[in-house]
């Protein structure tokens, strides 16, 4: 069987095509990376009239500074916790779809919609609902006995940011997980369930391997999500607070530059973000990718 080529007979054509979309990249993403490492070795005065190149002098006070290392810390927690919390749940949910559900499509496009929201939108959402003065969910939990307020406990804060962050990424991992759970031949759980497998063993040891490809590529999105598209959820929920209980890397970055106008700092600390996150993908690809069963 042969494959049929597409042949262009214009030779310019290609580019013309690639031309909108190389510009996009270029002028919205590679650009902005270049002045912010451009920035990043230099020191601007309080007004903005002189500029002086400095070489790493901001990289070695942000490594030195202790608000900024705890800063790495907190965004950890946070990156780990939403990123188990939104696959974990994701998981399960595309599991009971694809068992009870499979011909419910109602259900499926309710689950989906968080997703079109937007973070900012979601943030406001939850702080609504978690209000220390209006919240129904406070008002809940003093039923049992505890007495949330987010606005001054940091850890109170933390679970609420990563509950926000969670609940808005589960929709995008569902859709990848019911895509993927689909595509395993039943006739292998049928051949397991013969040989006397229970359900839980014929996942673990048939569907989830089966499912390695789209829990590696998940968990990557999953990561630089929570490592860069945060931002305007935390923002809306608690600006960072309390005592920078939740001031994560990404808010970090806008807090010193847009806020503190401290710009050199601030580009700094994208860069570092920057190849943090490089070198996270990079030890996925590396190691994590090896369990994968493509």
């Amino acid at each position: 069987m042969q494959t049929k080529r597409t042949i262009f007979p214009n030779k310019l054509l290609p580019y013309a095509l690639l031309a909108p979309q190389l510009a996009i990249t270029i002028i919205f993403f590679i650009w902005p990376a270049l002045q912010a490492v451009k920035s990043s070795f230099e020191r601007e005065d309080p007004f903005g009239f002189r500029t002086t190149f400095v070489w790493f002098e901001n990289y070695s006070r942000v490594l030195m500074d202790p608000l900024y290392l705890n800063s790495v810390g907190r965004t950890a927690v946070f990156a780990l916790s939403v990123t188990l919390l939104s696959m974990g749940l994701s998981l399960l949910l595309a599991v009971a779809v694809n068992r009870v559900l499979r011909t419910n499509r109602l259900y499926t496009t309710l689950l989906v919609w968080p997703y079109a929201v937007a973070p900012v939108v979601v943030g406001i959402l939850w702080w609504f609902m978690f209000n220390p003065s209006i919240g129904i969910a406070p008002y809940i939990l003093r039923g049992f006995g505890i007495n949330w307020n987010h606005r001054i406990d940091g850890n109170q804060a933390m679970l609420l940011v990563v509950m926000a962050a969670s609940w808005k990424q589960i929709s995008y991992n569902f859709l990848f997980f019911v895509a993927g759970l689909q595509s395993v031949p039943q006739s292998l759980n049928e051949a397991a369930a013969i040989d006397g497998a229970g359900p839980f063993k014929r996942f673990w040891t048939i569907v989830f391997p089966l499912l390695s490809p789209t829990t590696f590529f998940l968990l990557i999105v999953n990561i630089n999500y929570a490592m860069f598209d945060t931002f305007g959820l935390i923002d809306a929920t608690t600006a960072g607070g309390p005592a920078q209980a939740t001031n994560i890397l990404v808010y970090k970055v806008y807090a010193d530059g847009f806020l503190g106008l401290n710009i050199g700092s601030s580009a700094a600390q994208s860069v570092i973000l920057m190849l943090i996150v490089i070198a996270l993908t990079a030890i996925q690809f590396r190691y994590v990718e090896r369990r994968v069963q493509y």
